[in-house]
């Protein structure tokens, strides 16, 4: 099956077969979960592939909250020729986990909790993540926030510009 496909196919099970938990926001308006949000969005077919191959749907469709930091499909073209093809190989699940779980921190954290601060958060793979948000803008080890607070119904994400890896 081709990336393409395969990102289609992805797109379809987490959009209509596992419906998102929903919570409305202060305008009413129902907001969707944090795979929902990212599958709507269109930018993240890579990642989205990625967390259905390493079989995170339910977790990230869960209660949570979460906070993400969402690479873009243009960040994870910045890997090496190849890296994404290899990671989503079955044999390669436990790498790929490591770093899909390295991009996401327990709770829900707004930029405004950030600002003018730099500190390390413990994510859920288990090492902590570097976040600079001193400069007037948020680094997130080496990548950067492109689009902050992102609300979801049970969390937040962050777009960055480059896929982070775990020590």
């Amino acid at each position: 099956m081709t990336k393409k496909l395969l990102t289609l196919a992805c797109a379809l099970v987490m959009g209509f077969i596992l419906p998102g938990v929903a919570s409305a926001d202060h305008h009413g308006k129902m907001k969707a979960d944090i795979v929902d949000t990212a599958v709507s969005a269109g930018s993240f077919e890579t990642l989205v592939a990625a967390v259905k191959a390493a079989g995170l749907v339910e977790t990230l469709k869960s209660d949570g909250p979460f906070t993400v930091f969402a690479p873009t499909d243009d960040a994870f073209a910045k890997l090496p020729a190849g890296t994404v093809d290899m990671l989503l190989k079955p044999e390669n699940k436990d790498k790929l986990v490591a770093i899909l779980t390295y991009h996401v921190v327990p709770g829900k954290v707004m930029s405004a909790d950030l600002a003018g601060k730099k500190l390390g958060a413990k994510t859920v793979q288990g090492s902590d993540v570097s976040i600079d948000a001193t400069h007037g803008g948020v680094m997130v080890d080496d990548a950067k926030v492109i689009k902050a607070d992102i609300a979801t119904s049970n969390g937040v994400i962050h777009v960055i510009d480059q896929v982070i890896m775990p020590n």
